[in-house]
């Protein structure tokens, strides 16, 4: 946990790991007003200026007000499967402070008028949501409140890979239109809401959009959690408020002082150089500068002596395996792109050349059914971008300077 800001979502996590019982909960949080009127909530959240937490950053608001509007019969669904390998955060929120993801799951339907809610989890998550949930009978407002157990790969948390299966089909992302807010759980107009949005919306609907406020930037608002790994002394997940300065975050996990680079956002995420990102913001707007953002708040910290573009190739190896393969781009390029990274990586089948691989990234790009090309494409050309003089190396034949360890987790 860091020191970077006042601790709102992981205030209740116990030292022994043990998450809150729901009398323990109450007495930190206060009872969830389910009483609201689903106007006053929805209001509540738009002033707060809530966006999602789960990467792609949409308002809140906006998304309960389309799913009001769209039908009878609404459904929320809290969104815990968290995919992505070197992200922590919705995990560590699952098993140490469930109750805040039930208050939040709750109030969102409430806000729409759903009479059904899905958590939806990991093996790893679902005990802690299993006896959160037992402890909570009878205490929520005649909303049937459920968890399912999604497979642990990393397309399952797109939404539309998230609906799919709780329809019955794969857990594998289909083509939009229609969206989950249009047509999701069983032809309902389904909220689907990552699990530490509904945790904040739970406390905006406890304390206001002008508590939420006193933190965050106006663009903005609110804290985030953040998961940092890689070359830190003390990897974890870190609650911080956003716009606050990245160096502190940085120095609170104890990041190598020799770091080179640093993974923003996971593996849709984009490279940049450490020295750079140190004077940057924890935000959106303070990421942009470097063709970065937030994305999954997952960050990890490379140290000096591994080498970015071999860290790269093993990335979009894991990708290229985890796609849908359900088009062309995913099916035929990733492999294709994780074929060239390795090429320049090993020196392997001829002289390495980086005009495939970028002819590759170009034909990729933009020509996918799903984010998981196009986020593929942009790790891998920031790569070359930051980690440019070692791309050098690799293309004039020369062993690897920074080659002695792995970094990135792959499953």
């Amino acid at each position: 946990m860091s020191a970077t800001t006042a601790l709102r979502l992981l205030g209740g996590i116990r030292r022994d790991g043990r998450p809150p019982s729901l009398a323990e909960h109450i007495t930190l949080y206060g009872e969830a007003p389910l009483e609201l009127q689903p106007r006053e909530l929805i209001e509540r959240v738009a002033e707060s200026g809530l966006t999602g937490r789960g990467g792609a950053g949409f308002p809140t608001a906006a998304k309960l007000k389309a799913v009001l509007r769209s039908g009878p019969r609404p459904v929320v669904v809290a969104n815990g499967l968290e995919g992505e390998p070197p992200s922590g955060k919705d995990k560590v929120l699952l098993a140490q402070a469930p109750h805040l993801v039930i208050d939040g799951a709750l109030l969102a339907a409430r806000a729409v008028g759903a009479k059904q809610a899905i958590v939806a989890t990991t093996a790893a998550t679902r005990p802690f949501v299993a006896q959160a949930l037992g402890e909570r009978r009878g205490r929520n407002a005649g909303i049937k409140v459920q968890s399912v157990v999604l497979p642990d790969r990393f397309v399952a948390g797109e939404e539309s890979a998230l609906v799919h299966f709780l329809n019955g089909g794969p857990a594998l992302p289909t083509f939009t239109p229609p969206r989950p807010y249009e047509r999701g759980v069983g032809g309902a107009p389904t909220a689907v809401l990552n699990v530490e949005t509904l945790a904040h919306l739970a406390l905006i609907a406890r304390f206001g959009a002008a508590w939420f406020r006193t933190m965050g930037t106006r663009a903005e608002p609110g804290s985030a959690l953040v998961t940092v790994s890689g070359a830190v002394r003390e990897p974890g997940v870190y609650e911080v408020e956003l716009g606050s300065p990245f160096s502190a975050l940085l120095d609170d996990a104890g990041a190598d002082g020799d770091a080179q680079a640093c993974l923003v956002g996971g593996y849709f995420g984009t490279w940049v150089d450490a020295a750079s990102v140190r004077d940057a913001a924890v935000s959106n707007a303070g990421l942009a500068p470097f063709g970065a953002s937030l994305g999954a708040r997952a960050i990890v910290v490379l140290p000096h002596d591994a080498c970015g573009i071999a860290e790269t190739a093993r990335i979009a190896r894991y990708l290229a395996g985890e796609s849908a393969g359900q088009c062309g781009s995913c099916f035929h390029g990733l492999p294709a792109i994780a074929d060239s990274l390795e090429q320049l990586v090993t020196r392997s089948r001829g002289k390495p050349n980086d005009g495939v691989l970028r002819h590759r990234l170009a034909q990729v790009a933009n020509r996918g059914a799903c984010r998981h090309p196009d986020g593929a494409v942009a790790l891998v050309a920031s790569a070359l971008r930051v980690f440019s003089t070692e791309l050098e190396r690799h293309l004039h034949g020369q062993r690897c300077t920074k080659h002695s360890r792995t970094v990135v987790p792959i499953p």
